[in-house]
């Protein structure tokens, strides 16, 4: 077999500083989605139910901004490139309001209130600023599926370093930053997750290389989404992450409470966390064979159902930590197998509208993902404080009613979005096109 041009290869030093691209976004929203929720109501005592609206509605809202970054991002022409600008004059931005995100004035409810609103706010536009470019790069840097893998891989292991070291230790350095006071704890710890995010986004701009950009050939706004909303492809992996977030969004936001107050173990918060994203690590290296071998819809369905036979499990084994924490690692062992898919999918859906329309529009693509993303955050996020305001949760006084609506909800979200999952897989094109698809990347780079 002939070797690829050594213009078609991507690096290792690129393939590592795109996954910290990914770790930095990771650090930062990982925070803002794992301890937010706690923040608000423990530290900055704020009411859940409030809260629950402010992520609902500030999501969704800058979820729609990403419709604009995407579409600037396609119309984007400098001496950087189309989308590595983005990332060098939002880094520190982004990395400000990480720390600004997580301090309480010494003010009133309601200023309280409308602080938390516009800080979260505004980190959510910054990410989108910084993470749609970023998604957008991939297809960008290579149009090989196997180096899109791998790539996609590397955003695994930059999103589960990332969720690992914010759930294992942002608690922990908190009290010892603090040292007895939260406040001061979480802006310290807010200030450090900050520096480090907008020093690796630079590392990323600096290191990324964009061989494969294409000029658009748009009919204009309204065209380019309709042609979106046309795509298949992209529609079967919107809505597969939006779901997939769903359930990460809620799991992360609830599992503080759950441990403490359903399990009786507040230890197993710095276990079950970071588990959550340290099996994306091992994922993101055993993942691609499997997804190359099975194809993406079948790879999927059959990592989604393992998942969920063990879902059902666990509630029999809340009795005994060890065994709940061993059939808990397997089932995100079996997950971690969708997030590297996601991303890898994500690319495809760009190759895909090339096929089928004879544009790639890199950027509006990305962001339509990210779009579904921060929706399925946003759900996640804010069901699981309407479901502890529902429950009437007062965390200096915690009732059976609430601990039984955690259990519900810890077990339950999971098993649904699964099921849902798995259908949006069944329509999932690419598969079966992928020769054809490929042959009309390669001619779009050529």
């Amino acid at each position: 077999m002939r070797a690829k041009p050594p213009a078609e290869r991507v690096s290792l030093v690129e393939k590592v500083s795109y996954g910290l691209g990914d770790l930095s976004a990771s650090l930062a929203w990982n925070a803002a989605a794992a301890f937010t929720l706690f923040f608000y109501t423990d530290v900055a005592l704020l009411p859940a139910a409030a809260i629950g609206t402010l992520f609902l509605f500030t999501r969704i809202f800058d979820a729609g901004f990403d419709i604009a970054i995407g579409l600037a991002v396609d119309r984007t022409r400098t001496r950087w490139g189309q989308a590595r600008p983005y990332l060098l004059f939002a880094a520190i931005p982004f990395g400000v309001l990480t720390f600004l995100t997580f301090v309480t004035p010494d003010a009133s409810q309601d200023v309280r209130l409308i602080y938390a609103g516009v800080t979260y706010f505004l980190l959510g536009l910054l990410l989108s600023v910084t993470n749609i470019p970023f998604s957008a790069m991939l297809p960008m840097m290579t149009a090989d599926l196997k180096e899109k893998l791998d790539l996609s891989a590397a955003r695994s292991v930059g999103t589960s370093v990332g969720v690992i070291l914010v759930t294992a230790a942002f608690m922990p350095a908190v009290a010892a930053l603090g040292d007895g006071d939260q406040r001061k704890g979480f802006f310290l710890t807010a200030l450090i997750v900050g520096i480090v995010s907008s020093a690796m986004l630079l590392v990323t701009f600096a290191n990324c290389k964009e061989r494969h950009t294409v000029r658009p050939e748009s009919k204009g706004v309204v065209s380019d989404v309709s042609a979106m909303f046309s795509n298949q492809a992209w529609l079967s992996v919107a809505g597969f992450a939006t779901l997939n977030f769903v359930r990460f969004g809620a799991i992360l936001a609830l599992t503080p409470y759950f441990a403490i107050n359903v399990l009786g173990q507040p230890w197993m918060i710095s276990v079950l966390m970071p588990t959550l994203s340290g099996t994306l690590l091992l994922g993101a290296f055993f993942a691609p064979p499997i997804l190359r071998r099975l194809g993406m819809r079948r790879g999927n369905t059959i990592a989604l159902l393992i998942a969920a036979a063990l879902y059902v499990a666990l509630p029999f084994c809340a009795d005994a930590p060890w065994t709940f924490i061993a059939v808990y690692v397997v089932a995100s062992l079996s997950l971690s197998i969708t997030m590297t898919a996601t991303y890898a999918m994500a690319s495809d859906s760009v190759d895909y509208h090339q096929w089928r329309f004879g544009v790639r529009n890199e950027g509006l693509l990305a962001a339509g993902v990210a779009f579904a993303i921060k929706v399925g955050m946003a759900i996640g996020t804010a069901g699981v404080a309407y479901g502890l305001a529902a429950a009437n949760y007062d965390p200096r006084n915690v009732t059976p009613q609430a601990r039984e609506m955690m259990s519900w909800l810890y077990y339950g979200i999971p098993l649904v979005v699964f099921a849902l999952q798995i259908a949006c897989m069944q329509f999932y094109p690419v598969d079966k096109h992928r020769n054809e698809i490929a042959a009309a990347a390669k001619g779009a780079h050529a």
